[in-house]
């Protein structure tokens, strides 16, 4: 139950109110936006929530109990803070939401209606939607320790141990012809064995992609040809010349573990729990030979 302030209270209770919706958008990088659907801007907290933003929310609904509560958020890309550029390369994934109802007469005078994450930003050609997903959402995402073969560490953290910054199992390189904007050949990899890279992540440092990654999918060399393909698009044209570095790639399998890396005891699963094989065995007479026959 929401409790408001004794002057939003007497507004809402007066049958005429000056009320509007404020949005602010915390970014996973730290950068704070503000909008609003009044006519003009708004601040509070040190926030200038702009107007004129297009934006305009679904019904807000709440339920008791662990349910997660969703709702959409719809706009126009007019903002200069809010372009189609930052949505294609997922620099609003899962930023934090805020949503206030303010009495726009006095900002003073306000509740914090909800806070979410983004979720699913489906974009037009003029036009976004945006899905803002309830806190419990998070209780759907796996926490602790996973009871599986392969390791649940990332390569390079501290529960794995392994030092990327080893040239063993970091290169850098710059694109030589690019076919699309995930595959395409490139220099300086030349010293490594082909798959090397595969399932490692790269992340570029110049171009039009300067500071995004992605998943390397595969890694292939044929003589002096180098050629990488990433798992997914990148959102902006991979062009010749644009540089980047790359890690090496881990399957979280212990026999990589032990062979490429070296690292076979600070691996994080469990290479020996019994397979399915074993859970549905039952045990078996033996065999008696008698001679003349052979019987269970």
């Amino acid at each position: 139950m929401k409790t408001l302030p004794l002057s939003l209270a007497a507004s809402l209770a007066s049958g005429a109110t000056t009320l509007c919706y404020c949005w602010k958008v915390t970014r996973a990088d730290g950068l704070v936006l503000g909008f609003t659907d009044h006519d003009r801007a708004l601040v509070f907290d040190g926030v200038v929530y702009a107007a004129g933003s297009g934006l305009a929310a679904t019904a807000l609904e709440a339920s008791l109990g662990l349910g997660i509560d969703n709702l959409d958020v719809e706009g126009a890309l007019s903002s200069a803070s809010l372009t189609e550029d930052d949505l294609a390369a997922g620099r609003y994934d899962d930023a934090t939401v805020e949503i206030y109802r303010v009495d726009w007469r006095d900002v003073a005078s306000r509740v914090l209606l909800r806070v979410g994450t983004i979720g699913e930003v489906r974009r037009g050609t003029t036009a976004f939607a945006a899905e803002i997903r309830g806190l419990t959402h998070r209780l759907n995402q796996p926490t602790g320790r996973l009871y599986q073969f392969g390791c649940d560490a990332d390569l390079g953290d501290a529960r794995c141990g392994v030092s990327l910054s080893d040239p063993s199992f970091r290169g850098d390189g710059a694109v030589v012809t690019a076919n699309d904007r995930r595959r395409f050949t490139a220099s300086g990899l030349g010293a490594y064995a082909a798959e090397w890279f595969a399932r490692g992540r790269l992340t570029w440092t110049s171009g039009a992609n300067a500071g995004l990654a992605m998943e390397v999918k595969f890694h292939s060399r044929i003589e002096t040809t180098v050629t990488l393909a990433l798992w997914q698009a990148m959102p902006f044209t991979v062009a010749a010349g644009d540089a980047f570095t790359v890690t090496a790639g881990c399957d979280k399998q212990f026999a990589t573990c032990r062979a490429k890396f070296g690292n076979g005891v600070n691996f994080r699963g469990h290479p020996h729990m019994p397979g399915n094989d074993w859970v549905v065995s039952f045990p078996a007479r033996g065999e008696k030979n008698d001679g003349a026959s052979r019987r269970a």
